[in-house]
């Protein structure tokens, strides 16, 4: 008989790694200080935050999923997503915690598979595609429309809501403690990530829309997911922001949609310009011994 596996414990280590992957770091740190931001803003989120991370990290542990990709908390992100949509839009009842722990244990499934298949430099990363496809099927199905007024508030507040709205949080303060701890996990992630906010902002005044932190997620997660270069990361902000009117158009929302379109086309550009390169590339003919 096939002996049992053994039991994994992944620990709280797994799980705060997975509220930081959000940002797209891996910090134990940085995950304290974004559950610090749901707290302090959204206190009755909490709990929907912690299931879905659970429930993506033990599904990734029930399926033998690698795990250094459970500590890395890649299996938990998405579900940290899932569990604050989920817990802002419906009322507290006995479905709403099946509704997080089978969203989280999907989207992990789907984590999983993009892993699997797309193990090329070259490949187009998940980020959080498993969280908003999930979403919109789950909004459609319960005929939820998340809507949030846009008041027109100081820059100074809205700029740093654009960093809290990563984690769906309408509070400067959630967004002060999320960027400390992108300060914490990397001083260079969170310049992008404030640049992005603040682009997102910037283009908002240029339309005469109010001021919200809703303009600046978006950017301020491309700014992060490229936040290693100079100018791949000025790109995404600015593809970001150009397709987040496009989203806002949706019968659905577009939650970070604008993101991943704009880190896949850069993405792609990248591959499209290598190829290009390698093509037109001068054609070396081996010399032949007599």
């Amino acid at each position: 008989m096939k002996p049992l596996p053994p039991a994994c414990h992944d620990g709280p280590v797994a799980v705060l790694n997975g509220f930081s992957q959000v940002l797209l770091q891996r910090h134990p740190l940085c995950g304290l200080c974004c559950l610090l931001a749901i707290l302090v803003a959204e206190p009755q989120w909490i709990g929907g935050a912690l299931l879905g991370a659970v429930g993506g990290l033990f599904t990734a542990q029930r399926r033998e999923y690698s795990r250094a990709h459970r500590q890395a908390g890649l299996y938990s992100y998405n579900g940290v997503l899932i569990g604050l949509l989920l817990s802002s839009q419906l009322s507290w009842s006995p479905l709403l915690p099946l509704l997080i722990l089978s969203g989280s244990g999907l989207a992990a499934c789907l984590v999983e598979q993009w892993l699997r298949r797309c193990v090329r430099p070259s490949c187009l990363p998940a980020y959080t595609a498993p969280f908003v496809l999930l979403s919109w099927g789950l909004l459609q199905l319960l005929e939820t429309h998340p809507s949030a007024p846009l008041p027109d508030l100081p820059l100074w507040q809205s700029w740093l809501m654009g960093i809290g709205e990563i984690f769906l949080l309408a509070s400067p303060v959630a967004g002060a403690l999320i960027l400390l701890g992108l300060l914490l996990s990397s001083r260079r992630a969170a310049i992008w990530a404030i640049l992005g906010s603040a682009c997102g902002l910037a283009f908002a005044w240029l339309e005469d829309a109010p001021a919200s932190g809703l303009h600046g997620f978006n950017p301020a997660l491309a700014g992060l997911a490229f936040s290693a270069g100079y100018l791949r990361p000025l790109l995404a902000i600015g593809l970001a922001v150009l397709l987040q009117p496009g989203f806002s158009s949706l019968p659905v929302a577009g939650l970070t949609a604008p993101f991943i379109l704009a880190c896949w086309l850069v993405k792609a550009g990248e591959r499209v310009h290598r190829q290009a390169a390698q093509a037109s590339g001068p054609l070396h003919c081996p010399l032949q011994s007599s």
